[in-house]
């Protein structure tokens, strides 16, 4: 697993995005034990990010930063609503590399970002700017209003993904990997990491998989893993959460077997 905080641990990052928008400047922040990488948010009226000044300020505070960091110190980029490409981010973390920094994950409000981060592959958190966090009543209500994520990449060991609304993968979530979701997680491939859905104590949220082998299931406060046994073949499953835990059945079964809403 990722050497960050417990990836199913309800942790106090969101305010790391909202700290973004207090500086005009790229810099440098220890918070809680983590080196922090913060960049300015998007200039507003102009449809083209200021990357050049970015990528000088970076330079700059990395060739005049004292070392306060050891060698290999995780880097989190916390990127706010700044729009990154792949080739950006890999041009951040070759700068940060040649100062012996290591960037470990991003976090960000743009979907194209968190896209981007999770196929270089690094552990991202998105969160929607209109913020996740609705009332309880409408949580309950059905599925997260947060747009889903999706991402056509292999999760990796160490690489988590974290998303206000629903997940989807087009690959597998390897062990070590963690998939973490306000909403559902769907896995159009094998699971053999972490999945977590309901992650904001939605209770109706489901994880389905083309194949289940995971580490680790959560939904909302539920937790269940795989039987130590596997089963003689495989189908595509819904894990879903009942009065007795989590339950898995196969998907053409799902509506059949579920238990009706109260």
């Amino acid at each position: 697993m990722t050497s960050d905080p417990s990836p199913l641990a309800q942790t106090s990052t969101r305010p790391l995005l909202q700290d973004t928008q207090s500086g005009p400047q790229v810099r440098f922040k220890r918070q809680e034990g983590r080196l922090l990488l913060l960049l300015p948010p998007s200039p507003e009226n102009s449809p083209v990010p200021d990357w050049s000044d970015i990528w000088q300020q970076l330079k700059q505070r990395l060739a005049a930063a004292e070392r306060f960091w050891g060698a290999n110190t995780l880097v989190h980029l916390i990127a706010g609503d700044r729009l990154l490409d792949t080739r950006q981010l890999q041009s951040i973390a070759d700068s940060l590399a040649e100062a012996k920094l290591v960037l470990k994950r991003v976090y960000t409000s743009r979907r194209q970002t968190a896209v981007a981060a999770a196929t270089a592959g690094y552990s991202v958190e998105q969160h929607e700017s209109v913020a996740h966090l609705s009332s309880k009543g409408k949580q309950e209500q059905g599925a997260s209003p947060v747009d889903a994520l999706y991402v056509e990449t292999t999760v990796r060991s160490g690489v988590e993904i974290r998303h206000s609304g629903s997940v989807i993968v087009l690959g597998d979530v390897n062990p070590g990997g963690a998939v973490i979701a306000d909403g559902d997680v769907i896995i159009w491939g094998t699971l053999r990491g972490v999945a977590q859905a309901g992650a904001a104590g939605n209770a109706k949220c489901r994880i389905m998989a083309l194949r289940m082998e995971p580490t680790q299931m959560r939904i909302a406060e539920l937790v269940a893993r795989s039987p130590e046994t596997p089963p003689d073949e495989y189908c595509p499953e819904v894990a879903h959460a009942t009065p007795q835990g989590i339950r898995i059945v196969r998907a053409q079964d799902f509506s059949r077997a579920r238990r009706p809403s109260s």
